[in-house]
């Protein structure tokens, strides 16, 4: 078929596509999808369990009152009552409610403090005003009224409630609740120090955000401090609010490069001089990547990583004396992740540590002094998540799925290490669980969801699995997705021999086992996070908005994902990032396409984002028999422009492992492109730089390779900010598959 013929060809292709979904009765549009968020799941927001453990609180949006208010429900009988509702949260002077965030309890639970005016940081929004509310009185007060608007961060109550303590501008401010005392507790807080809070790299690769403590008295309020002189400035360049370019600069390591200096320290909350804790080690060579005051004790844990993340130290530290003691050191030949699971048990004689050590994720009971290590839970399984710890009943209750890779199920095992697992969420109930329970592990708010069953949200007896009532079942959105005809994901297993692969397949509408579709497949594949699994996922629809246009949709899970399958799945990607898992997705590739005889081999697309751009650009030039057409976004072209802390971890220092580096770095291999590719960034991506598909596109252009690419300006790594931006994005996304697949 000549050029001419086939263009026509395509297009009356196209055509025939368009009318076949024209004449079912609804069809799933990108306007639907990205900007008239026609199929929204509701859910409940900021839920709190109070003290009782028989009452929650939820955020919930009063469209009448124009804000939204703070509910509290009565488990058993599900009264409902606005506790703080628009007159409560209108301060004096004005005439609009605060727009709430966020708010917290008091311990007493006499006041709140409620996050409202707030700005994003980065990822999430922690920066903005705080107000006290006292629920006895009705007063509303504003903290911080004499500093910037819209600058307080991690705002908490003091043990005895009668102060807050907050971050403003790097800096650490105490405030009484009565009267107008503020003290301000450091004063170096800076460009360069950071009192409180984190540089980027703390906040993004350990999410690190929140950056001080009270004492369990209330007299001292424990800190950390980053010295980000030495650490390299990368600046971005905003070119869109000024007639001259506004540089954008902030510290950021790139691999191999000079960390901040980070130490924690030690200042009377009514403000002094700090003492900092002598913990060993360079400050810029070991990450200090959690701390937490124990409670009824002077004493706080600190977990501190070296460099390479390989060697975790849990140091004990004495408010009193200052003495440090390491109890505890934790190691792996490859790396080690950060686990937020240290609860102190026995009066403080113990406590809970989650350890790969005997190849699966698993629970421990570690004594105080370190001597003493007892397996909590055991079994070829790994523990995803520790959700409730019980010590009057004895149980610990966590998520778990030793069967099934892609599904989630709440089990419980005794805190003794006795006895085997036991699954609490029902053997009907495929697909994943999340709990949300009251400390006593009575009741939780239950959230039940598959990639077939929209999120469906109840209030639970937890010892029963037994619903008290159905909160919301979002049938609603399940029937609008329904009536759009869609096939629904299934999920598939893959052999490539090594071993077998989990993956998903969208068949589209009509679907004809005798005719030969075009295959996109969509992948991730580092370690950070995984793209196979039966959850919900908004009813991933720009991919079934692809099937609806005539694409087989398919996701593979490559070897290192973030997939409960045990440790040396986890680690087998160590120093090999971009290398064994192309190697994976290609052998998948061809697997599938040799199995199923309505793929065509000839029209295969892959597409990813961030780390999944990495590994779209790896398949297109390494493998471009397999793969015709790629669409790379927000990728790191060269494993040398990333983080520190990120990429150290998975590969090691670049000077010992040149190889890795270079051989895993797409740029390495762009001389094999030879289908369609379409580069996407955006130019105020803070994470993965512009910088990394400018760097790209020289390499490209010096290799005189044909490609298309497609910035976003003053758009960051999720590309979705300024008017318009997600569904221009995804127009121009289904332009290219219709054009070059």
């Amino acid at each position: 078929m000549n050029g001419k013929n086939y263009r026509l060809f395509k297009s009356l292709a196209l055509v025939f596509v368009s009318l076949s979904i024209t004449a079912q009765e609804q069809s799933l549009t990108l306007e639907d999808i990205y900007k008239n968020n026609s199929y929204p799941t509701r859910g409940y927001q900021s839920l709190r369990w109070m003290e009782d453990n028989m009452h929650y609180t939820t955020l919930e949006a009063d469209p009448a009152a124009g804000c939204s208010e703070i509910v509290r429900y009565e488990v058993k009988n599900g009264e409902r009552v606005v506790l703080v509702g628009a007159a409560d949260l209108t301060p004096e002077g004005l005439d609009e409610p605060l727009q709430l965030r966020d708010y917290i309890w008091s311990g007493d639970q006499k006041h709140i403090l409620l996050f409202a005016n707030t700005r994003r940081v980065w990822r999430y929004h922690t920066r903005g005003d705080y107000w006290v509310l006292d629920l006895e009185s009705g007063q509303l007060k504003q903290l911080g009224k004499t500093l910037e608007s819209a600058s307080l961060m991690f705002a908490k109550f003091s043990p005895d409630d009668s102060r807050v303590a907050y971050v403003s501008k790097n800096n650490i401010y105490m405030e009484e609740l009565e009267g107008e005392l503020m003290t301000q507790i450091t004063h170096d807080g800076s460009e360069r120090y950071v009192n409180g809070t984190f540089d980027w790299v703390y906040e993004e690769e350990f999410d690190c955000r929140d950056g001080f403590r009270w004492s369990n008295d209330g007299e001292n309020i424990v800190y950390w401090h980053s010295d980000t002189e030495g650490t390299g400035t990368f600046y971005m360049i905003n070119n869109l609010d000024s007639i001259y370019s506004i540089p954008l600069p902030f510290p950021y390591p790139k691999v191999g490069t000079t960390n901040s200096a980070v130490k924690i320290g030690v200042v009377p909350a009514s403000g002094g001089s700090t003492r900092w804790f002598d913990i060993p080690g360079d400050p810029r060579n070991n990450y200090l990547v959690r701390m937490e005051v124990i409670p009824g004790s002077e004493q706080v844990m600190i977990q501190q990583l070296n460099r390479l993340q390989n060697t975790n130290k849990v140091w004990l530290a004495n408010l009193g004396n200052m003495e440090v003691s390491n109890i505890l050191t934790e190691a792996d030949e490859a790396f080690l992740d950060v686990h937020d699971t240290p609860i102190w048990l026995d009066d403080n004689r113990n406590f809970t540590w989650i350890s790969e050590r005997d190849g699966w994720r698993h629970l421990y009971k570690v004594s105080q002094d370190g001597n003493e290590i007892l397996p909590v839970t055991r079994g070829a399984f790994d523990v995803v998540e520790v959700v409730c710890i019980d010590p009057s009943s004895g149980y610990v209750y966590y998520i778990a799925s030793p069967d099934n890779f892609t599904q989630r199920y709440l089990y419980r095992s005794r805190l003794n290490g006795k006895g085997e697992a036991e699954r609490i969420s029902p053997e009907d109930e495929q697909g994943q669980h999340s709990y949300q329970m009251s400390d006593n592990a009575r009741w939780a708010l239950h959230t039940y969801q598959s990639a077939t069953k929209p999120p469906v949200i109840s209030l639970l007896d937890v010892k029963k699995h037994k619903v008290v009532r159905v909160m919301e079942d979002n049938q609603e959105i399940k029937e609008s997705i329904e009536a759009l005809g869609l096939n629904p994901k299934e999920f598939i297993k893959v052999d490539i021999g090594d071993v077998v692969l989990d993956a998903w397949m969208i068949r589209p509408p009509g679907f004809n086992p005798d005719q030969k579709y075009p295959v996109i497949f969509f992948v991730y594949g580092e370690p950070a996070s995984s793209t196979v699994q039966d959850n919900w996922a908004g009813g991933d629809l720009w991919h079934q908005y692809l099937a609806q246009q005539g694409y087989v949709l398919i996701s593979v899970d490559n070897r290192g994902t973030a997939v409960p399958r045990g440790r040396e799945w986890r680690k087998s990607i160590y120093r090999q990032i971009g290398i064994l898992a192309s190697l994976d997705q290609a052998a998948a590739a061809r697997k599938l396409l040799a199995s199923y005889s309505f793929l065509n081999p000839d029209r295969v697309g892959i597409w990813g984002w961030s780390g999944g751009g990495s590994m779209t650009l790896n398949c297109m030039f390494r493998f471009p028999e397999l793969y015709k057409t790629g669409i790379a976004i927000a990728f790191v072209s060269n494993q040398k422009l990333y983080d520190t802390a990120y990429q150290e971890r998975y590969m090691g220092l670049p000077s010992g492992n040149p190889e890795g580096f270079k051989n895993g770095s797409p740029i390495t291999h762009a001389s094999g492109l030879q289908g369609k590719l379409l580069l996407i960034h955006g130019t105020a991506d803070d994470n993965v730089h512009y910088q990394s598909c400018e760097m790209l596109v020289d390499e490209l252009i010096m290799l005189d390779k044909q490609f298309d690419m497609m910035a976003y300006p003053m758009r960051t790594h999720s590309i979705r900010e300024r008017e318009n931006t997600s569904l221009h994005l995804r127009r121009t996304m289904a332009r290219y598959w219709n054009e070059n697949l």
